[in-house]
């Protein structure tokens, strides 16, 4: 492979309905948040790391239950998953051990997993107002389900603020670096290729084209 050719990963994001998934991948992709319902579609990230090139495939979910059947059509070949849930919502990370890991595992045995508590801005909003936050999961809560379902990582971000971001899908690609160029399905494991090292140094959107640029 040339160091022009880009390596093709894909990227799947599941958790509960409007945990923020899809702004999540909205944000990272347009730069903007969607202050108003949207769908994200398939889309695909032309990212450069340390002079290599990857072309990330983004693939979103629905969580609510009508989508049960049609989820599963997502998950072949994946490279990452990101499993997604609200920290305004304890009941969203419930359902990460009881509903998500299971069906990760099932859909793409032995594929790298990030945990990615969505909607940070609306913890630390109560926290500058003085205000309480027993209602809302803390860093800790989120990290110990991290260690609970062998998560790569846990990472806590916000869409609306832009915060953490880019780094959930810098870490997202650097696992999916590590997974086979087929990517992971419920009927094969692949071969792990050689590890390539890798950092995001700064983000742009390309608006010529439907993909976001990282250089």
């Amino acid at each position: 492979m040339s160091a022009h050719e880009p390596i093709k990963r894909k990227l799947v994001i599941v958790g509960d309905g409007a945990c923020g998934k899809t702004c999540l991948l909205t944000v990272f992709h347009r730069g903007r948040f969607p202050h108003v319902p949207t769908v994200f579609e398939h889309f695909v990230a032309e990212l450069r790391i340390d002079g290599r090139y990857v072309s990330l495939s983004l693939w979103d979910t629905a969580g609510q239950e009508e989508y049960e059947r049609l989820r599963p059509m997502a998950y072949p070949h994946s490279n990452v998953v990101l499993i997604a849930y609200a920290i305004d919502s304890p009941d969203s990370l419930d359902n990460v051990t009881s509903k998500w890991i299971d069906e990760v595992r099932r859909e793409c045995p032995g594929c790298p997993v990030i945990l990615v508590g969505c909607k940070r801005d609306l913890r630390e909003e109560r926290l500058t107002r003085g205000e309480s936050i027993e209602q809302f999961v803390t860093a800790e809560q989120g990290a110990e389900v991290a260690k609970q379902i062998g998560a790569k990582r846990h990472i806590e971000c916000s869409a609306l603020t832009g915060y953490h971001v880019d780094k959930v899908f810098e870490h997202a690609t650097r696992a999916a670096l590590f997974s086979g160029a087929l990517g992971y399905s419920k009927d094969r494991v692949p071969k792990k290729d050689a590890a390539h090292k890798t950092h995001v140094r700064s983000g742009s959107q390309d608006n010529t084209t439907n993909c976001c640029v990282i250089l």
